[in-house]
C-alpha cells in the first residue's frame, strides 16, 4: 500500500500552570513565596527522514499530539517541560493548511527539521511576584493552550529526472535495465500502480548519480481523471527534466508520433510547469518488425532525434545510459 496523501490533526502540548506556595519550615515562620513556574509544552515537530518511503504511518494513526508541560511545585521546583512530537515523513512532503488551502511548509532534504505547531508557554509561581510591597503574593499565571490544526501532508518525490510515457510502454522494464529498482514488469498496461524511485550509479571518481522517478502510464484524457498516472504527476514537479519513453512498435493500435503529442498535451494541462522541462526523447521496442518502419516517421513528424532502444533485449540500453547522464550532468551543471 502506497499513501502519498493523508489528513492529520496535531496538537501541541500545553504549558502548565504555575504554583502558589510558601516555605514551611521549622523555626522560620513567613518563608515567604516559593511557587516554581510550569513547564512549557512540547512543539509539533516534522523532520525528513529518507527512511520514509510513504506516509502509512500517518494513513493508520491520523491525531497526533505532544506531551503537556508539568505543573510547577513548592520549594521553588519548577515543572518539567513536555515532549516534542517528532513526525518523520519522506524529504519532499508537502504541509498544507486544511482550513486555508495555505502551504505551510515544504521539506526537500533530508534530515531537515522544522516546528509545525509551538507548545504552550508555562505559566509564573507566585516567588516571580514577590516584590518590597507583595511579600506574600499569591498571583500565579496559568500555562498557555498549545497549537492545534488540521493539515495535509502530500508527498512530491525529489528525483532528477521523471520517466513519462503510456501505458506498456517499457518504462519497468527501462527502470529495471538502468537501476537497481524491481519494480513488477508484465505485458499488460498498468502493471505499475505506484511511482518507483531508481538510482543511476556512474561509477565515476567524482560519485555522480542520477535518481529516476518512474510514475503510472498517462493516456489520453489524464486530464479528466481517466487511468492513474495524472494522479502521481507530481512526484516529477520537482524533476529537472523528463524522459519520455515512446512504444516504437505501436502495438496498441495507435502511431507512435500521436503518443508523444499526446504525452505533451497532457503534460500541459496538468501544469506546473511540466511541458517546459527539458526532455530527452527515448523510442522503445526497436526489435518489433513494425518499429523500424515507424522510425523515420517519427523523427520527421516530432522534430526529434530520439535514443533508440529494446529494452527487453537490451539493445541501446549503455547508449542510453550514457546519454541519461550527459542529460543530467547538462541539467545540474556539474
Amino acid at each position: 500500500m502506497f499513501v502519498d496523501e493523508v489528513e492529520v490533526k496535531l496538537r501541541a502540548g500545553d504549558g502548565g500552570h504555575g504554583c502558589v506556595s510558601f516555605r514551611r519550615e521549622k523555626f522560620v515562620p513567613k518563608g515567604g513565596p516559593d511557587g516554581g513556574d510550569g513547564g512549557d509544552g512540547g512543539h509539533v515537530i516534522l523532520e525528513a527522514d529518507t527512511n520514509s518511503a510513504d506516509l502509512r504511518a500517518y494513513y493508520f494513526k491520523p491525531h497526533w499530539e505532544a506531551g503537556n508541560g508539568v505543573g510547577g511545585k513548592g520549594s521553588s521546583r519548577n515543572g518539567r517541560n513536555g515532549r516534542d512530537c517528532v513526525l518523520r515523513v519522506p524529504p519532499g512532503t508537502v504541509v498544507i493548511h486544511s482550513e486555508t488551502g495555505e502551504t505551510v511548509m515544504e521539506l526537500t532534504e533530508p534530515g531537515q527539521r522544522q516546528v509545525l505547531l509551538k507548545g504552550g508557554s508555562g505559566g509564573w509561581g507566585n516567588l516571580r511576584f514577590k516584590s518590597s510591597v507583595n511579600q506574600a503574593p499569591r498571583q500565579f499565571k496559568e500555562g498557555t493552550p498549545g497549537e492545534t490544526g488540521t493539515y495535509r501532508f502530500i508527498l512530491k518525490s525529489i528525483a532528477d529526472l521523471g520517466l513519462v510515457g503510456y501505458p506498456n510502454a517499457g518504462k519497468s522494464t527501462l527502470i529495471t535495465a538502468l537501476t537497481s529498482a524491481r519494480p513488477k514488469t508484465a505485458s499488460y498496461p498498468f502493471t505499475t500502480l505506484n511511482p518507483v524511485i531508481g538510482v543511476l550509479e556512474s561509477g565515476d571518481p567524482d560519485g555522480f548519480r542520477v535518481q529516476l522517478a518512474d510514475i503510472p502510464g498517462l493516456i489520453e484524457g489524464a486530464h479528466e481523471n481517466k487511468g492513474l498516472g495524472h494522479k502521481f504527476l507530481r512526484h516529477i514537479e520537482r524533476c529537472k527534466g523528463l524522459v519520455i519513453l515512446i512504444d516504437l512498435s505501436g502495438q496498441d493500435g495507435r502511431p507512435p508520433w500521436e503518443d508523444y503529442q499526446n504525452l505533451l498535451k497532457e503534460l500541459d494541462y496538468y501544469g506546473q510547469g511540466l511541458a517546459d522541462k527539458p526532455r530527452l526523447v527515448v523510442v522503445n521496442k526497436i526489435d518489433e518488425s513494425a518499429a523500424a518502419q515507424n522510425l523515420e516517421p517519427f523523427r520527421k513528424k516530432t522534430q526529434t532525434d530520439p535514443i533508440v532502444t529494446s529494452c527487453l533485449l537490451g539493445e541501446g540500453v549503455p547508449k542510453l545510459r550514457k546519454a541519461i547522464f550527459n542529460f543530467a550532468r547538462g541539467l545540474t551543471g556539474s
